[in-house]
């Protein structure tokens, strides 16, 4: 197994959001800001607020808009490793024989004349936040802004690091530990890019470079007037133009506007399935065929200006024939168009009064195989943290439902006449995750408990053994959530379908000082693949529920069976400190284990599933078992 992680006695702390994908909610991108304010902290303070404001939104605008090459379901990590990786590239001395990178030479675009542009002044601890983030190497600062706004932990931090081309990042984890400002100074307005204040630069100096630019720019006009001349093979359409229409017969008549499909608004009631290809059409601008036309061709052919993203193992090509229309219309500052073709569910954004320079957002998710419970709803807007959801025709009441409050009963929801919401606070928001409002979906037969985790269709939350999962009912089920709730970024933005907690053991405390409880926490694709699981220790506390910290992971493994219908148990181990200062080496197995074993550094076995044994601040056992079966199984990994 991996080595065992210590856990002090009030176990755990809460994982901080990590931030959704990569989009664009028609003007700004969804999470344009968060992405802007890491390559601030990134770059080196030396260049000036000026430059590093500048700096900083070209690296996000170029990383938005380059072409996807990995994995393009997990679009937000894709994007902001690519924000990372230039913004260190930035702080890299410039050699004389060596090629420069292009994130060392200040940006082409955005480009401002006549001001400077610069964060809100800074207080005393921002200000000694500044000359500390000054006086260390840009890893440091990237290991610093990972941990303290993006919440990950450390095992996170170094493969994140590491993929950004940094060499060393444990030695960038051991620097940025010597960074005792607090950490929620981050995400104050005092490092904010996007909150800005203007002062004139010196108008004499700026004549006189206007007097030389003029001359360069005479001569570049006549050359561009001659490189785009029609017929030269250099002209074409501009990037956030309109996309040529494919001359294809199949695809060209896919994107007719009058070819879509159109459910009638009572087919449900008299269907034997419900899912999404028995939604009916709805939205105020379900008639304009100009939006319904745009958002055909960007799906079959997306320009320059269009941002998509797709979860993992999505297909994200042109519809093979008329796909079904599910909504069109009006939702906050955006026009939204939601398409169904039998394997996908995608979204279409773009701003009410579109320009060529407006840009807009093409979303892919998996909707195959998808159920009642799966097609209860459909995220429609996700901007500035707030989420709408448009939900099934089966739905009778909506609600929200916080997490991180059990004892609290859930507050309804509004919802339009086409069954759009009212906007609710995304999940997790903030750096300490001090609320998890989810969705709470009742159809007549049961309430259903939904989150956002940064993909179009909600995910659906259970409770229960792995043979027989159910959905989140009674007090204990929802305290138990409430310990686990702020681990859930971890599997943000995955394509995960369906996320399930399973209370597979509880141990008394070799102080006695009360008992814990062992979780498996499950994570179930779309696609079927890719699949996490968590072990998680939650130690008593005596806070009250809402209050008390979440869950440590003992152990995390991915593709891994465990937990799951195929092998539904599971084996971890914590090394726990208790309150009054002894080490133990505490582990559970579920029902299936007959006996626990550890083995170097630490030795013991017990009979049964549990095991506790006295041990030494840094010691890493081993652990396994024996099945009832006789065979011996290993912990999770």
């Amino acid at each position: 197994m991996p080595p065992l992680r210590a856990v002090p006695s009030p176990a755990g702390r809460p994982y901080a959001e990590q931030a959704g994908r990569k989009r664009a909610e028609a003007a700004p991108a969804e999470h344009y800001a968060r992405l802007v304010r890491i390559a601030y902290l990134v770059l080196a303070p030396s260049l000036g607020r000026n430059r590093r404001v500048l700096s900083a939104h070209g690296l996000v605008q170029r990383a938005l808009a380059g072409e996807q090459r990995a994995d393009p379901g997990r679009a937000y990590a894709y994007v902001r490793l690519r924000v990372l990786r230039s913004a260190l590239e930035a702080g890299l001395p410039l050699f004389r024989f060596a090629r420069p990178r292009r994130a060392q030479f200040p940006p082409l675009v955005p480009q401002v004349w006549g001001l400077r542009l610069f964060p809100h002044s800074c207080g005393a601890k921002g200000l000694a936040l500044e000359q500390a983030l000054a006086g260390v190497s840009g890893p440091c600062r990237a290991a610093h802004v990972l941990r303290g706004l993006e919440g990950l932990d450390d095992a996170e931090v170094c493969r994140v690091l590491d993929a950004a081309g940094v060499t060393d990042p444990r030695a960038a984890l051991l620097e940025a530990d010597a960074l005792t400002e607090p950490r929620s100074l981050l995400a104050s307005p005092e490092f904010d890019p996007c909150s800005l204040q203007v002062r004139p630069t010196d108008p004499v100096r700026r004549r006189r470079r206007g007097r030389a630019l003029l001359a360069g720019v005479g001569a570049s006009l006549v050359c561009g007037t001659l490189l785009l001349m029609p017929g030269d093979g250099l002209g074409g359409p501009s990037p956030a133009s309109a996309p040529l229409r494919p001359r294809h017969h199949p695809t060209q008549q896919a994107l007719d506007p009058a070819a879509l499909g159109r459910v009638p608004e009572e087919r449900w009631r008299g269907s034997t399935r419900r899912d999404f290809s028995v939604w009916p059409t709805r939205g105020d601008r379900s008639g304009d065929t100009r939006l319904l036309g745009r958002a055909l061709v960007a799906w079959a052919r997306p320009g320059e200006a269009v941002a998509v993203s797709a979860t993992p193992g999505t297909p994200d090509g042109p519809p093979m024939g008329p796909p079904q229309l599910l909504y069109a219309g009006e939702v906050g500052a955006a026009s939204v168009v939601l398409f169904h073709d039998g394997l996908r569910v995608v979204r279409y954004a773009e701003p009410r009064h579109p320009d060529p320079s407006g840009g807009a957002v093409l979303d892919f998710a998996r909707a195959d195989g998808a159920d009642e419970t799966a097609a209860s709803a459909l995220v429609v807007e996700r901007r500035a943290g707030r989420i709408r959801y448009l939900t099934a025709p089966w739905v009778r009441e909506a609600a929200l439902r916080d997490l991180l409050a059990p004892q609290a009963a859930a507050r309804p929801l509004p919802r339009d006449g086409h069954g759009v919401t009212d906007p609710l606070t995304g999940p997790g928001a903030g750096a300490d995750c001090r609320a998890w409002e989810a969705l709470e979906l009742r159809d007549g037969t049961a309430a259903r408990l939904m989150t956002d985790l940064g993909e179009l269709t909600p995910v659906r939350l259970t409770s229960g053994p792995p043979s027989a999962p159910h959905d989140v009912s009674g007090r204990d089920e929802r305290e138990s959530w409430a310990r686990t709730a702020c681990l859930l970024p971890s599997v943000r933005s995955t394509g995960v379908r369906s996320v399930n907690s399973w209370a597979y053991a509880t141990q008394p405390l070799p102080d006695g000082s009360g008992a814990a409880r062992w979780l498996c926490t499950r994570a179930e694709t779309w696609r079927g693949t890719g699949s996490r699981v968590l072990a998680q220790f939650q130690a008593p506390s005596a806070q009250p529920p809402g209050n008390r910290p979440a869950g440590t992971v003992a152990a995390r493994a991915e593709d891994s069976p465990a937990c799951g219908a195929r092998t539904p148990r599971v084996l971890a181990g914590v090394l726990w400190k208790s309150p009054d200062g002894r080490w133990y080496v505490l582990a559970a197995g579920s029902r299936q284990f007959a006996s626990v074993r550890a083995t170097g550094g630490v030795e013991g076995r017990a009979d049964g599933r549990l095991l506790a044994l006295p041990a030494g601040k840094g010691d890493r056992p081993r652990l396994d078992g024996r099945l009832a079966d006789g065979s011996r199984a290993g912990a999770l990994r």
